[in-house]
């Protein structure tokens, strides 16, 4: 079955507020969780209202009400679609969301209908129909000018991110695209005068694969846990030299070995704090 997460708008969302770079770090690990628990269909924020606008129906009269809107509390700042087994499995993935707005907020879990939901009102001639467009609708969003959805892992570093995204960069074969540090933004006088030459945001890519990450001041970093970067490889070889190059200065959980299900797999903990899994299922 599948849920509609509504995440409920208050007046920082309504006011334009941006989330904290630990907000969206917390908020990137949560998805990247849901992917790889095969249950994120879709998931986006929404501006405030006063950019969008409302359709008033009376009869056959139509008119337009621009934003903002006054009743901020039945107001949505963003959404997920979940597949899950049962409600109860939406409700503890909902209990286990980071607070969406880092203040009093609320998530609404919505069922949504499903076909059979409609009884014999659903006629074999219109389900045909229904299905034939939803398969036209999925064939344009999957076309090359489609918006496409990409989840993007962001690491988290105590002040070794430049030096950790260098290292990446070397053994993965990937180009870093932007590394800012702290100093010359905006946010340079909320953070302590030795921490202004540390990364405030970097970028890393692999083809049409993103990495993304930052330093976190020391009294607010946390050792990343409960999640981990997944990295598929096509060849053994290819994982072997990859796991080697890790090795130095991590914590092996899992050699890279031949298991049941892949040619080569293994977890660790690099010098830097950070969570791998290496899988290799080419023969």
């Amino acid at each position: 079955m599948r849920f509609m997460v509504l995440v409920k708008a208050n007046g920082n969302t309504e006011a334009g507020v941006m989330p904290s770079e630990q907000l969206i770090a917390e908020m990137t690990a949560f998805n990247t969780e849901l992917v790889n628990a095969g249950i994120l269909l879709a998931g986006e924020g929404l501006q405030p209202s006063s950019r969008g606008a409302r359709i008033r129906f009376s009869g056959t009269e139509r008119s337009v009400i621009d934003g903002p809107f006054a009743e901020t509390r039945e107001l949505i700042a963003g959404y997920w679609i979940w597949q899950v087994k049962s409600r109860e499995e939406a409700i503890e993935w909902a209990k286990r969301c980071p607070n969406p707005t880092g203040e009093e907020s609320v998530l609404e879990l919505r069922q949504i209908f499903e076909p059979g939901d409609f009884g014999e009102a659903l006629t074999p001639e219109l389900r045909e129909q229904e299905e034939s467009l939803r398969a036209q609708a999925a064939k344009q969003t999957q076309s090359p000018a489609a918006p496409k959805l990409q989840v993007s892992p962001y690491l988290s570093f105590d002040g070794r991110c430049e030096e950790a995204f260098g290292f990446y960069a070397q053994v993965l074969g990937g180009k870093i695209q932007g590394l800012f540090p702290y100093a010359g933004t905006p946010v340079e006088s909320h953070v302590p005068e030795d921490f202004r030459s540390k990364v405030m945001h970097a970028t890393l890519t692999f083809g049409d694969q993103t990495l993304l990450g930052s330093d976190v001041q020391p009294d607010r970093y946390q050792k990343p846990g409960g999640m981990q970067v997944s990295l598929q490889i096509g060849d053994p070889a290819e994982a072997e030299r990859i796991f080697r190059a890790f090795e130095p200065g991590a914590t092996v959980t899992m050699p890279l070995q031949k298991t049941f299900w892949s040619e080569r797999f293994g977890m660790l903990t690099d010098r830097f704090g950070i969570r791998w899994m290496f899988n290799c299922e080419g023969r």
